[in-house]
């Protein structure tokens, strides 16, 4: 593309050269010659003068009285009547430009001068248009280099730009040429380039949500299933296997849940429900993981209280709050339930060393963790919370209590819901 720029300027330079060059050179060749033949016509009517005033006052009339009379590179012949002719100068071969006119007393003046003369003046003067059309080429091939670099390296780098994109590099490089159809082209290029990353980055967070939140249920079907696998008694392989079923269940909701929240984080299907059914189903769910830890895991707080939201959303979020118990607390995990206004709150809280200091309200951002750990739990815990329209807070930081905010139906806040101190324990 450079070479074909170049080219086609240098073509246009030449063409304008050539139409123009030529003409010039006629008309200053022309108007050179014009300009001697004037000079020579002058030259022969001013000696005619001198002549004839010299022959009406008596004068004398000889070659060294009209030799000052005449350039050095002229010649003259002036033919007197009755009287040999005069000739001042030598007089020139070749081609010559020559003027004659007649005098009063009836002499002849001729003057002649050699073309040598124009013909070198013509020569300086196509030199000099000569060395003007060389410069004006050598600056139409700068120019043209320059356009074809200022045209040709932007298409470069918008193809590499677009190559970039297609090897899964989506970075927007923002960058603009000057050129109007340049940058439009660029801007859509950073626009496609911004909707490619914000598509990888949707992706991505949706493997690495699915991962996380897939990993412990499936972990806790593996151990039923092992659980079924190692016992005879029909009656328990009936229990274990139902509760393999609903972790099934759980398991589909939950993979429902992210597939909705991709396409559609506000997206929700809030319903009223038993938050003590979610709260049993969770701490039957944890029995293993908790018992192989050594660890306990107990519930307390108001008894029969029915929020609003999605069953599914509530359990992973409680899930993700007794996971994180589980891995960075210790001692025994409590889930408390209570009151708040039109709110229930479910308080998780454990007997470990707390969140740290530097962390704070930061534990909730995404790859944010406070042990060795992914930090997208709490993060979608609270993303799926806010999708119900309740919230997910840190009350306190050591020892640490997470509560999970959730609206009641007005049908149980006329005081009908009652505390039951009784703890539901699972070692």
């Amino acid at each position: 593309m450079r070479r074909r720029l170049i080219n086609s300027t240098l073509a246009v330079v030449l063409v304008v050269i050539a139409v123009f060059g030529v003409s010039l050179v006629i008309v200053e060749t022309r108007t050179i010659s014009n300009s001697a033949q004037e000079r020579v016509d002058s030259e022969a009517l001013r000696l005619a003068g001198i002549v004839d005033s010299r022959l009406l006052s008596d004068e004398r009339v000889s070659g060294e009285v009209l030799r000052k009379q005449v350039d050095t590179d002229r010649y003259a012949r002036i033919e007197i009547p009755g009287r040999a002719p005069i000739e001042v100068g030598a007089r020139p071969t070749g081609d010559v430009i020559r003027a004659t006119r007649d005098g009063e007393e009836g002499e002849i003046v001729t003057v002649e001068e050699p073309r040598t003369a124009v013909t070198q003046e013509v020569g300086r003067t196509l030199l000099i248009i000569g060395g003007v059309a060389l410069l004006a080429i050598v600056a139409a091939v700068l120019l043209a280099v320059r356009q074809a670099n200022r045209l040709a390296s932007p298409l470069t780098d918008l193809a590499e730009t677009a190559e970039r994109l297609g090897s899964g590099d989506p970075r927007p490089r923002h960058r603009r040429y000057g050129v109007p159809e340049l940058d439009r082209v660029a801007d859509v290029l950073d626009g496609s380039a911004e909707r490619i990353a914000r598509m990888l980055t949707a992706e991505r967070r949706l493997a690495a949500d699915a991962s996380h939140q897939l990993r412990t249920p499936l972990t806790a079907l593996s151990m039923r299933l092992e659980e079924i696998t190692l016992t005879d008694d029909l009656d328990e392989v009936k229990e274990e296997a139902t509760a393999a079923l609903t972790q099934v269940e759980r398991l589909t909701d939950v993979v429902e849940r992210l597939l909705t929240n991709s396409r559609d984080p506000s997206t929700g299907s809030a319903v009223t429900f038993d938050l003590d059914e979610v709260i049993k189903q969770q701490l039957e769910e944890w029995r293993p993981a908790y018992r192989s830890a050594g660890r306990a895991i107990v519930s307390s707080g108001k008894r029969h209280l029915h929020a609003v939201g999605t069953p599914g959303a509530v359990a992973q979020v409680l899930a993700a709050l007794i996971e994180n118990s589980l891995m960075h607390g210790g001692g025994t995990v409590a889930l408390r339930t209570r009151v708040t206004g039109n709110q229930a709150v479910v308080e998780v809280t454990d007997s470990g060393p707390g969140v740290p200091a530097d962390l704070g309200a930061r534990i909730f951002e995404r790859a944010i963790s406070g042990r060795n750990s992914t930090g997208i739990g709490l993060a979608v815990a609270r993303d799926l919370a806010e999708a119900d329209g309740g919230r997910l807070e840190m009350l306190q930081a050591k020892p640490p209590v997470f509560g999970l905010f959730l609206s009641r139906t007005p049908s149980y806040r006329d005081g009908r819901d009652h505390e039951d101190t009784t703890d539901a324990t699972v070692r």
